[in-house]
Formats: C-alpha cells, sequence, structure tokens
C-alpha cells in the first residue's frame, strides 16, 4: 500500500472448494452451488469487460481502470436448507455441480429461447433472469467470497467489475427485482468503486485462485 493510503473498511472472506476450471474461478458458495461459471476463461476477454476504453467519452485518467460493485449479502441459509435439493435447483435454475437443468454441461452456454415457457429452467429462476441470452453473457467479471460474522449472519461479498456500470451490474440488477430467491437475500452494504489503472498484471490478481 503505498504512502499516504490506509484502510477505511474491510471484512474477511474466503473461497469454499475454491478451483479453476476451463479457465474460470470457481468456489461454493454458502447455498451449496459453484460459481463463477459466467466468467470469461480467456484474458482478452476479462479485458473486454473490465477495461475502461477511451471512446466512452471518460476523463483519460481512468482509461484502462475499471468500475467496481461491492454489496454484502446475507443469506437466509437455515431457510434455504430447508427446502429439498430440487427446489434449490429450480431456484437457481443450475444443479449444484453447475450443470443446467435442461442437460448443458456446466462450461457450456444454453438456449433459453428453445424453453420459452420455464418449463425446464423457470423464467423467474436467478441464472436466467441474470443473463437472459447466454450467448450474450453480461458484460461483468465477478469475484466473490463467502463470510461467517457468526451469530447466523453469513453470506456473501459479492464483487464485481466492469468497464460500463449501466451496461454490467446495473442491467443485471434491474432484472434480478423479480427473482423468486429474493426472500433468501439481504444486501445490507456495499458500493460503487473506482479502480484506477496499475500494474499490467492486476487483471491476473483478481481472476486468480
Amino acid at each position: 500500500m503505498g504512502s499516504g493510503w490506509r484502510v477505511r473498511w474491510q471484512l474477511d472472506g474466503f473461497r469454499p472448494d475454491n478451483r479453476a476450471e476451463g479457465g474460470r474461478g470457481l468456489a461454493r458458495n454458502p447455498f451449496h452451488f459453484s460459481e463463477g461459471f459466467g466468467n470469461p476463461d480467456s484474458e482478452r476477454e476479462t479485458r473486454q469487460r473490465v477495461l475502461i476504453r477511451a471512446d466512452q467519452g471518460l476523463p483519460e485518467w481512468s482509461v484502462g481502470g475499471s468500475f467496481q460493485v461491492v454489496r454484502i449479502v446475507q443469506l437466509a441459509t437455515e431457510l434455504w436448507d430447508a427446502d429439498s435439493v430440487k427446489e434449490q435447483e429450480q431456484l437457481i435454475g443450475r444443479r449444484r455441480d453447475g450443470r443446467w437443468l435442461d442437460g448443458t454441461p456446466a462450461d457450456e452456454r444454453p438456449d433459453f429461447a428453445t424453453d420459452p415457457k420455464g418449463r425446464m429452467t423457470p423464467l423467474d429462476s436467478h441464472v436466467r433472469l441474470a443473463a437472459p441470452n447466454r450467448r450474450r453473457p453480461p458484460p461483468i467479471v465477478r469475484r466473490s467470497y463467502s463470510y461467517d460474522r457468526g451469530n447466523g449472519d453469513t453470506g456473501l461479498i459479492f464483487s464485481c467489475f466492469q468497464r460500463d456500470l449501466r451496461t454490467g451490474f446495473e442491467a443485471v440488477q434491474k432484472r434480478l427485482e423479480h427473482e423468486a430467491m429474493a426472500k433468501y437475500l439481504l444486501t445490507t452494504g456495499g458500493g460503487y468503486f473506482f479502480v484506477p489503472p496499475t500494474s499490467p498484471d492486476w487483471l491476473e490478481k483478481i481472476a486468480s485462485k
């Protein structure tokens, strides 16, 4: 940390079952599901989603930086665990191991257009609302951590990076207003941040294990 910098806030997190598969960093969240499949599997696509470009009309000093969103989401794990695994999978829209409900492998992208009424993947499931067109995933790169403060306060430190907040996090969040999983989630904090351009390898640091 450079001279004059100081930590103003922090929350310890951890990544259960942290691993890399197909170029993506995956982990298991407190709801027992693997997440991270929506991230790009190449550095080139990661840069396209994350880094601010010179043609965006933003100040020159911001080019090469990124917008970060952090949200602290408390999870109702006891309520969640009272549901069957099948019910949980319907709410998420994936199997616990990452496979899609229509049988598509975890590392491939299903075509929701072939299931317009949501018979296989419910229309209000988390993954379907978050990215209704899996061929054109949201332009964000996420990196979440679990937390446990005791006294039943467990959840996710959700963090994502993007070059445009409107088409990135905000567009996804707008769609998720109507997700069936909402009753299990309570956002208790967070904010928007700007990450200035730093060393050439900073992208590797946020995407690495």
